[in-house]
């Protein structure tokens, strides 16, 4: 005698049986009673790898986040593991600590992550621009004058004996097929322009003695 067909219906391409727990599982979630356990699974993995984050973030980053004593034992004890298999049962105990964690403490952890994150980002953006002005510096004069226009702080005599020395190293000795090589003047170069954007971009360059006259000069007008 066959035997009788189970009802139900297919999700995804899985057949899920009339009221087995695949089919209660489906339905509570329809309803929105609970998270279904894929889910939960994704919530519990993306924690445990928000956790394994944190042995990137800088010391005074984690500090204000004020973490339990047990999850940073536990993030100090995973840095040292190099075992395979340790690593990742460590990484799971880890996990387990961050699903104790409230919503806000997740939040603070997800903020100071992307806080470091944009400064890793706006470094490297520095570091490429500098590379870019060193590398105009060197190959047209008109440049100084372009930077000195827009980084008036700047002392010119240095920057332009940096800028000749670069280009005398820079020459390459044909005769013997050697390739143009950087010595000293370009590294203090791009130091002294990467220091330069850094503190236009933090609004701390120091204004002139001039600077300061007029500044006080224009105040005086002002008051007379």
């Amino acid at each position: 005698m066959p035997r009788k067909p189970k009802k139900g219906y297919f999700v995804r391409g899985q057949f899920v049986a009339e009221g087995s727990e695949l089919d209660e599982e489906l339905k509570r979630e329809q309803r929105g009673e609970t998270p279904s356990k894929t889910e939960l699974k994704a919530h519990s993995t993306e924690l445990q790898a928000l956790g394994e984050q944190l042995l990137e973030l800088r010391a005074d980053l984690v500090e204000p986040l004020d973490l339990p004593t047990r999850l940073l034992d536990a993030l100090d004890e995973l840095g040292r593991i190099t075992d395979f298999e340790g690593r990742r049962r460590q990484s799971q105990y880890l996990g387990k600590l961050m699903r104790k964690l409230d919503e806000a403490q997740v939040a603070a952890i997800r903020a100071a992550l992307h806080e470091q994150r944009k400064g890793s980002a706006e470094q490297t953006l520095r570091l490429h621009t500098a590379e870019h002005w060193r590398d105009r510096l060197i190959e047209d004069d008109a440049a100084a004058g372009a930077w000195a226009a827009q980084f008036a702080g700047t002392d010119l005599q240095q920057l332009r004996a940096l800028v000749r020395q670069a280009r005398k190293d820079a020459q390459p000795d044909l005769a013997k097929g050697q390739a143009p090589r950087h010595g000293r003047a370009y590294r203090e170069l791009f130091q002294l322009l990467r220091d330069a954007l850094e503190r236009a971009e933090a609004g701390t360059a120091a204004a002139s003695p001039i600077d300061d006259d007029e500044a006080r000069y224009s105040d005086d007008t002002r008051a007379g």
